[in-house]
């Protein structure tokens, strides 16, 4: 099992929890079980499963705990294919069955809503999981410590030596390999792409991605489109054929910079905070829809407020954190009623989760 710093104040805190039923897995990837009145988070367990967990982390309302044994594993239990598994940072759910894995996400969506946004009787759509459950990134970001290669170790800053990943293409491993053999120095990093053109935020899985923008190519309306978050031009330049007008708005000059070099007579970027740009845009253009892809932590006060002050009749709420989704649809509850919920299962074998909100005016 994986090395977790022991950050218990005092040694007392330090136990053994035999034979802790977990009863789901928490956003975030970690299984949750219930002992003496108090929540244990145990990272690499399943939803039914009896485990004997040893706490690293005693907190007044919660535990942080490790697996010493599985007692009873879950039906939905595998053998994690890849050798660095529980070492390296970047998977969480290599030993839970695909099926399984978009259960867990579906629910932990639907439990989101219910607990945070008190949308009892809100659908949520079926996820749509990946064609590819492994191979499907087209990027990696590396490190080198002067002697491993990889991924960072979870919870630490540690290099863990890697020589292929199972989540990347074969291209990008080869470019893995490539770096590996120029021997970089400690300190060195690189980010390695299919396509080295691309030097700002884009999706990493090419099918989900293209199943995403289908799904929110077919829910906008009207003529004038305003894109907020928009990066180096994801919906925009897709969405600019099927409309009068987009407005791109982004904080990154070189997404910005990427996106205006790209552009087609009928696309606008402005560079600058949504939260000072959006509400003389919305004023001056009149769009009929907005679509907002935030970072996971979700929408500012100033937008909301923007939004409940000039509402648009379409709004597209694209999200890879269902708890901020969540707090932000209730935030704008009073002005919006929600019509669509979609999950995407962008990143197979991690606990990211990529959900759109499609809401109308009310």
């Amino acid at each position: 099992m994986p090395h977790h710093p022991d950050t218990a104040q005092h040694p007392k805190d330090r136990r053994l929890v035999p034979d802790l039923a977990i009863d789901e897995v928490a956003f975030g990837g970690a299984g949750i079980g219930r002992a003496e009145g108090k929540v244990i988070f145990v990272p690499f367990t399943v939803d039914q499963e009896i485990v004997d967990v040893r706490l690293h982390t005693v907190r007044r309302s919660y535990s942080l705990g490790q697996v010493e044994a599985i007692r009873r594993p879950s039906p939905n239990r595998i053998t994690a294919p890849c050798p660095y598994f529980q070492n390296c940072g970047g998977c969480d759910y290599q030993h839970i069955a695909y099926t399984h894995q978009l259960a867990i996400k579906q629910g932990q969506i639907e439990q989101a809503l219910r607990r945070i946004a008190k949308l009892s009787g809100c659908d949520v759509r079926p996820i749509k999981p990946s064609p590819r459950p492994f191979g499907y990134r087209n990027r990696i970001s590396v490190h080198s410590d002067g002697e491993n290669i990889g991924f960072f170790r979870k919870g630490s800053r540690d290099v863990v030596d890697i020589s292929d990943c199972l989540l990347a293409s074969e291209t990008v491993n080869a470019k893995l390999r490539a770096f590996r053999a120029a021997r970089p120095t400690a300190g060195a990093h690189a980010t390695l792409r299919e396509n080295e053109e691309i030097t700002t935020f884009s999706q990493t899985n090419d099918e989900v991605a293209e199943l995403l923008i289908e799904f929110v190519q077919s829910r906008v309306k009207g003529p004038v489109l305003i894109d907020g978050y928009c990066g180096s031009g994801f919906f925009s330049h897709r969405l600019s054929a099927q409309v009068r007008k987009v407005i791109g708005i982004d904080w990154s000059q070189p997404a910005i910079r990427q996106a205006q070099e790209t552009a087609t007579a009928n696309e606008t970027y402005l560079c600058g905070e949504l939260s000072e740009l959006l509400d003389k845009v919305l004023h001056t253009e009149n769009p009929d829809t907005v679509i907002l892809d935030p970072s996971a932590t979700g929408l500012s006060e100033e937008v909301v407020s923007i939004l409940a002050g000039r509402v648009p009749p379409t709004l597209i709420y694209v999200s890879c954190n269902p708890a901020t989704f969540a707090r932000d649809l209730q935030r704008l509850a009073d002005r919006f009623r929600i019509q669509e919920i979609q999950p995407f299962d962008m990143f197979p074998q991690t606990a990211e989760i990529e959900v759109v909100g499609l809401l109308q005016r009310s």
